[in-house]
């Protein structure tokens, strides 16, 4: 019987342990860090605080012993947010088996050391595959079971065709791409931009803003992944393009919720309190523009929502200076 370890027991985490228990012959355990929501799952069958749309089958198996959870696991998925990833990765190490999959759903940079997801996990697991999924895939659509494409990148073919395989349903349709690199960055940006679609949003600005938002936000995005090494027709497909307009139009987008709030007039400090889970792409802004001064990579939407989020700049501050910049041709969007 085919084994599945979930590592994180938030809405994604959470989803990922139903999904792979729609597939036959495949025993699943869900790992949360902390005992007492793992028990609580594990009783209720429900993550009532973050997805209580959907109820784990019993053969889930949930606990908050790393043990337990990836005894013999053929396939890991990687669910735990960026902020926590690297205490994770030092807490499970011994325990992850060395000829499992790793499989990473987070969408961030880890601040600091301006890691991604994968480079991270590599640093604690050097010999195993890494996949990483992105794309647009809310959890609360996917576990009311619908239609939803994604895609598995990595630059292990045979490791990125497994999980094709073993995660596929009739209602999540997967797509290899060799791109880890521009997939990662598609799904730590794509947030940045949501938070600045979610201040248009706050600020009552309407259809026409928010399209130029996601449209000059792509720009940022290809042009911060071409300087990275990135593919640019990754952007173009479902980690990016797709991914992007998902975050920056749904009312389940956390960074979208954030901005909105931002154009309202709340504080950063307000939201995150009010909110149940965390908004990857309030940290990410931080790391992503790090980098695009180390690099010289222009990025003036970047620089806006940075200001907003951590200057105390207002939003509609923001937003003019962004309109009131000097005119250019569009033709020089990627180059800067």
């Amino acid at each position: 019987m085919a084994r599945t370890a979930v590592l994180g027991a938030g809405a994604m985490g959470t989803a990922c342990a139903w999904l792979a228990a729609q597939r036959h012959n495949t025993q699943v355990t869900l790992w949360a860090r902390n005992p007492d929501h793992a028990s609580t799952i594990a009783e209720t069958r429900r993550n009532d605080r973050l997805l209580p749309q959907v109820k784990l089958p019993a053969e889930v198996l949930v606990t908050a012993d790393p043990g337990a959870a990836l005894a013999d696991a053929q396939v890991v998925l990687v669910c735990i947010p960026m902020r926590g990833l690297r205490q994770a990765s030092q807490q499970l190490q011994s325990a992850v088996p060395g000829s499992a999959i790793l499989v990473s759903t987070i969408k961030g940079i880890e601040n600091g050391t301006l890691q991604r997801p994968s480079s991270l996990l590599r640093q604690f697991f050097p010999q195993q595959p890494i996949v990483v999924l992105g794309g647009p895939c809310h959890a609360e659509e996917l576990v009311q079971r619908m239609p939803t494409t994604i895609v598995a990148a990595s630059e292990d073919k045979a490791a990125a065709e497994c999980i094709q395989q073993r995660l596929a349903t009739e209602f999540l349709r997967i797509y290899a791409n060799p791109d880890l690199l521009g997939v990662e960055l598609g799904g730590a940006l794509k947030n940045v931009i949501a938070i600045a679609a979610g201040i248009c949003d706050g600020l009552g600005f309407g259809d026409n803003a928010r399209a130029a938002v996601i449209t000059r936000g792509l720009t940022e995005m290809v042009r911060f992944g071409m300087a990275l090494g990135a593919e640019p027709a990754t952007f173009f497909g479902l980690a990016g393009i797709g991914d992007l307009v998902a975050t920056c139009t749904s009312g389940h987008s956390r960074n979208r919720h954030v901005g909105e709030q931002l154009g309202r007039g709340r504080s950063l400090q307000q939201i995150e309190q009010s909110m149940q889970a965390v908004a990857e792409g309030v940290l990410t802004t931080r790391s992503v523009q790090q980098l695009a001064v180390q690099r010289q990579i222009e990025m003036p939407i970047v620089d806006q929502v940075c200001a907003v989020l951590f200057e105390g700049k207002s939003a509609l501050e923001a937003a003019m200076d962004l309109m009131n910049r000097p005119l250019k041709a569009e033709s020089s969007a990627v180059s800067g």
